[in-house]
């Protein structure tokens, strides 16, 4: 999947015009890239079009216009772009009553080393977490962690051909397991680029 780029942008202006539209492409584009996992546990798949809306929306908010500064925009939301081997998500824990949440995130050290993702039969994928910084203390975990789930070929492969895609959570405080809807595995196929079983090796 491209890279955004400054020309991939619209302007200010352009933006402005079209944000209402663009808004409601965006949001009806990320209902199928939302998968929970358990009543509290939440990834938002990310792919261009999800970061582009980031972008623009940061641009508008601190009116940036000079290159050097949306280049800055661009570096910071380009990483959650997924590369064709991989899937990029957005992992939330998530509990509406402050004091809950609290409570739940000093349970939930680790969560995003609980998380895994099984294509089909092949091994389960542990994802790379937080690639930016760190997220957790010893006492307590964040309330969004960015993760990637890097596939092999072969599961990219099977991942295209419609084999079952579960998604879960083994932790010690948490155990859940989804399985991908059909509308979330589409979109999430489109994400991926099949390649020779070489580079496997």
């Amino acid at each position: 999947m491209k890279k955004l780029t400054r020309e991939s942008l619209l302007s200010l202006e352009q933006y402005a015009l079209e944000r209402e539209s663009f808004r409601a492409r965006v949001m009806a584009h990320k209902k199928a890239r939302r998968v929970a996992v358990g009543p509290h546990a939440t990834l938002y798949f990310e792919d261009a079009l999800t970061m582009q809306y980031q972008v623009q929306e940061m641009l508008r908010i601190e009116r940036i216009f000079e290159p050097e500064q949306i280049q800055d925009e661009l570096d910071a939301y380009n990483p959650l772009v997924p590369d064709g081997t991989n899937l990029k998500a957005t992992f939330m824990i998530e509990f509406p009553d402050v004091a809950e949440r609290r409570a739940a995130l000093e349970r939930l050290v680790g969560i995003e080393r609980a998380l895994w993702m099984q294509v089909g039969t092949l091994e389960r994928v542990i994802p790379v977490a937080n690639e930016d910084l760190q997220r957790e203390t010893d006492r307590k975990t964040s309330a969004v962690h960015f993760v990637r789930f890097e596939l092999t070929g072969t599961m990219v492969s099977a991942f295209k051909s419609g084999e079952s895609i579960h998604i879960g959570i083994d932790h010690p405080a948490y155990r859940h397991e989804s399985l991908l809807p059909e509308s979330s595995h589409a979109a999430l196929a489109a994400d991926l680029e099949e390649r020779s079983e070489e580079t496997d090796l």
